[in-house]
């Protein structure tokens, strides 16, 4: 018999999320009346701003036509893409090669398969609350020991807790790690880090010549012009930083699958198998990830990439625009009314998420269960993020507006403190 990976069998029993649809759906089955509103799942609610619909469009007629028609394209992304994603970095003041960006269906499968460029014993240091996809590729491949129920960690991985006593944003390890996954806006918190904060991460990575795995797909929502949207936007970065961002938030491209990495030229890496066509080694971790790309990867859909193009065309960067500031007052709503019951809570400003202190410091699957029962409104639980989550609570502010406002109501009228 065909033996599967073990590492699968490593993984903490009841993910996050196939959790919450369970208990919501035990909950609905038993109070058939219920009106469930869901601030759990980031998941967009709103429609594709009409002008990237076009662009949608478009892509699907030119599949249609004979003079138009293409089939595979460069697995790297379409190059006008890559000059427009580029472009966007420009205008604020970043520079990146379009040769380093490469187009992919989403930031999520890109941070996964970025396991693959490093060995499994590599140190990995992850935020805690972090985003489980980050931890759940490591384990996957083999790179840590056991999951460890009394500390909610796996062996193997340097936690790094952002706390209130902290401002949400972790110190730098005190060992030696290979590689540190960092995302700013965050997920679950909603914090944001500071380009000092991101310096010393950047300053600790080059002098430990580790790789910094940078999640930027929330920062669309950033608005305070001091706060950096990039990590490129530190100097000395691009020597040791990959950075993964999507179409998914600024877009509505959730269904859509597209997204984008950059992995600069200057990042060094040991390996020599990767070869010029001179047959020169080259030692860039951009040629390896091209390596990794053109071999499991046949480039992003042709349809998506033209969305894509019309997002960041004028008209696109305003609708784009237009839509994140939907989702941020619906944050802000959401913020307030916690503010009214005496709810401690951050995020929400500057990212579409809202982390809050669960009342009385009641365990996170507790205060889920309290929220649902009272309230019919649908949270994620802050333990799912790590052990550092523990009596916090995230709720999303992807939702119609209509229900934001209903569930904001609930929360302050009937929510029992």
């Amino acid at each position: 018999m065909a033996r599967t990976n073990p590492n699968f069998d490593k993984l903490a029993a009841g993910y996050l999320f196939p959790e919450i649809a369970k208990r919501t759906a035990a909950f609905a089955k038993s109070h058939p009346g219920a009106e469930i509103i869901r601030l759990g799942i980031g998941n967009t609610t709103e429609p594709i701003p009409a002008h990237i619909v076009d662009g949608l469009m478009r892509g699907a007629e030119k599949l249609g036509d004979l003079s138009t028609y293409t089939g595979y394209g460069d697995e790297q992304g379409d190059s006008r893409l890559r000059k427009a994603i580029a472009e966007d970095y420009a205008r604020r003041g970043v520079k990146v090669d379009p040769l380093e960006i490469f187009v992919s269906d989403g930031a999520k499968s890109d941070l996964g398969n970025l396991m693959q460029m490093f060995p499994a014993e590599s140190v990995m240091a992850v935020q805690d609350p972090t985003y489980p996809a980050y931890v759940d590729t490591k384990v996957i491949v083999g790179g840590t020991g056991e999951f460890n129920r009394q500390t909610g960690q796996y062996e193997g991985i340097v936690y790094m807790p952002c706390n209130r006593a902290n401002g949400f944003f972790p110190e730098v390890p005190k060992e030696k790690v290979d590689l540190v996954y960092l995302c700013s806006p965050n997920n679950p918190t909603g914090a944001v880090a500071t380009k000092k904060q991101l310096a010393k991460f950047v300053d600790f990575a080059r002098e430990q010549k580790a790789v910094l795995v940078f999640d930027a797909a929330y920062a669309p929502f950033v608005r305070d012009d001091s706060l950096p949207k990039s990590i490129y936007e530190v100097p000395g970065a691009e020597e040791c930083a990959i950075e993964a961002n999507s179409f998914s938030k600024i877009a509505g491209f959730t269904g859509v699958r597209l997204g984008w990495t950059v992995v600069p030229q200057k990042l060094q890496t040991e390996s020599k198998i990767i070869y010029d066509e001179n047959g020169k080694p080259k030692n860039s971790l951009n040629a390896l990830w091209n390596a990794r790309q053109t071999r499991f990867f046949n480039g992003a859909s042709n349809i998506a990439q033209e969305g894509g193009l019309y997002a960041l065309t004028e008209k696109g960067r305003s609708e784009c625009s237009e839509l994140v500031d939907y989702y941020r007052e619906n944050a802000r709503l959401i913020r307030e009314g916690l503010a009214k019951r005496g709810i401690q809570a951050i995020g929400g400003e500057n990212a579409p998420y809202v982390w809050l202190e669960n009342p009385g410091k009641m365990k996170s699957w507790d205060f889920f269960d309290k929220l649902l029962n009272e309230t019919e409104v649908v949270s994620t639980p802050g333990s799912g993020f790590g052990p550092s989550g523990e009596y916090h609570t995230r709720l999303s502010a992807f939702g119609h507006r209509a229900n934001v406002e209903k569930a904001v109501d609930r929360i302050v009228n009937r929510l029992k403190i």
